[in-house]
């Protein structure tokens, strides 16, 4: 063989087995990482029992069990959904209406995002979802004195979000860009309503619809289910506004080990009644929404 080319194949094998370690280092690290840093960062906003932001919840209890499993100390790293999926993958974000950009470079600041954390298409370009963790839909919520009735449901769920939809005209609805709870994503306002964008935290929906800044809001289930029992007789549910949906926890896209060993450890807590336990302590109401999901 000539010299020159027996050369340039060494090179290029040598170039192709950088690029190999290169790979497996940048995308099998994160889950040697933490072992080796002894810590897990878990990064959540206080919402709808699942952070509570008295050190408990659903995710913080979550969390806690699978820093166990990995026996890594746990970490919780407090944040926003403005700034949630950025504080994950280092990355800034900014919405131009529909789309998402991304701009720059920033911290990262957590290895996993647990906090009710919706599938939604956009998110799912920029995260890896674990199987699935919550059921959610997002409801249509109003002042228990509204004019606006509650739908009989149908049994089925494209007439009973149709019908939902036919109620919408003419009110002010809250909406939160950026979130599952952005109106735009189910094309609220060419049913008639006018959509009020909420600058403060989710939590404080409910309370804003009940004080008269809007006729209805935009809730999630968990959001909905903690309300009604937070607010009793001063909301009521008119009906649902999406499809079912489901929540996860999200890993950043050079994480996948780390998302394999947590749905490993999930699996396992769902077997043992582990997690129906969890479900029981914060959401005990949800077992009877979505029985399929529990089974």
């Amino acid at each position: 063989m000539d010299t020159k080319i027996k050369s340039k194949i060494i090179a290029l094998f040598f170039l192709f087995t950088v690029f190999l370690l290169c790979y497996n280092f940048a995308y099998g690290s994160d889950l040697s990482k933490i072992k080796a840093r002894g810590e897990i960062r878990h990064l959540g906003v206080p919402y709808a029992n699942f952070v509570t932001g008295a050190g408990d919840g659903f995710s913080v209890d979550l969390v806690k069990l699978f820093a166990r499993y990995l026996g890594v100390k746990y970490v919780f790293v407090k944040s926003n959904w403005k700034h949630i999926i950025s504080d994950l993958i280092g990355k800034k974000i900014v919405f131009k209406g529909n789309k998402v950009i991304v701009r720059g470079k920033c911290k990262i600041k957590g290895d996993i995002i647990a906090s009710g954390l919706t599938v939604l298409p956009w998110r799912k370009k920029l995260v890896d979802y674990s199987s699935p963790t919550f059921p959610t839909q997002i409801w249509l919520i109003v002042q228990s004195e509204s004019r606006i009735r509650p739908i009989i449901p149908s049994g089925d769920l494209s007439k009973d979000i149709k019908a939902v939809m036919s109620r919408l005209t003419g009110l002010t609805i809250l909406s939160i860009p950026g979130t599952c709870l952005d109106a735009s994503l189910y094309g609220i306002a060419k049913y008639g309503a006018r959509i009020k964008n909420f600058n403060k935290n989710l939590n404080e929906l409910a309370p804003a619809v009940i004080n008269g800044q809007a006729d209805a809001t935009l809730l999630d289930v968990p959001d909905a289910l903690i309300a009604l029992s937070k607010f009793p007789g001063l909301i009521k549910i008119i009906g649902p506004i999406s499809p079912r949906q489901v929540m996860g926890c999200a890993f950043r896209k050079t994480s996948p080990e780390l998302r394999t060993e947590f749905n490993n450890f999930l699996k396992k807590i769902k077997i043992n009644g582990t997690y129906i336990k969890l479900i029981q302590k914060y959401y005990p109401s949800v077992l009877d929404y979505y029985p399929d999901f529990f089974k």
